[in-house]
């Protein structure tokens, strides 16, 4: 695996209101917490960029709106803003997709020559992989760091359920084989920035 010395580290909705359980319901991945963590830990180290995205929702009653404190960072991560020897840019949006956020992500890496990106955080079959298929799209290098993400069980049509884990590896199935980016574990990528 060969990582760019500008690859940009896009850190997703990793906010306090994922904790409540009472409204999103059990997760998967325990340790996608720690992962991230280590993550962030490695870019920063390296003096690659990082990008901390905020999910600000539009909905009344959710956890992650503005003015709630379920809409801050996690404290691991707040704890590791601005510590970084890298460029850092801080993105806020209301829809799934970290290039739909102000200020203007592509742009951002764009003028820094970022033709690479590492996308990590919550959740992972909604932001992080709507994030990760865009930034194919756009024509980037994307590695999805599926053990730095985590979901919960969803609903669809016809009353059908899929459980959390089954959600993430559809989304693996989906970033890996459809050429949108290629999924790995974050510490491939630990290893690969700290060389």
């Amino acid at each position: 695996m060969e990582i760019t010395e500008n690859a940009a580290l896009v850190v997703v909705d990793v906010q306090e209101g994922f904790e409540e359980e009472a409204y999103w319901g059990a997760r998967n991945n325990p340790d996608a917490d720690r992962n991230i963590a280590d993550l962030i830990d490695a870019w920063q180290a390296s003096g690659r960029p990082v990008v901390f995205v905020r999910h600000d929702s539009d909905k009344p009653g959710s956890p992650l709106r503005p003015g709630h404190p379920g809409n801050d960072f996690k404290p691991y991560v707040e704890e590791r803003r601005g510590k970084g020897r890298g460029g850092e840019l801080f993105v806020t949006k209301s829809v799934n997709s970290a290039f739909y956020g102000t200020p203007d992500l592509d742009a951002w890496l764009r003028e820094a020559g970022v033709r690479q990106i590492v996308v990590a955080g919550i959740q992972t079959n909604m932001c992080a992989e709507t994030t990760a298929r865009m930034a194919g799209n756009l024509g980037y290098g994307v590695f999805f760091a599926l053990d730095a993400t985590y979901t919960f069980d969803g609903v669809g049509p016809w009353g059908w359920t899929l459980g959390a884990e089954e959600l993430a590896r559809a989304t693996a199935v989906s970033l890996h084989g459809g050429g949108f980016a290629q999924v790995v574990e974050s510490r491939e990528l630990v290893a690969a920035v700290a060389v």
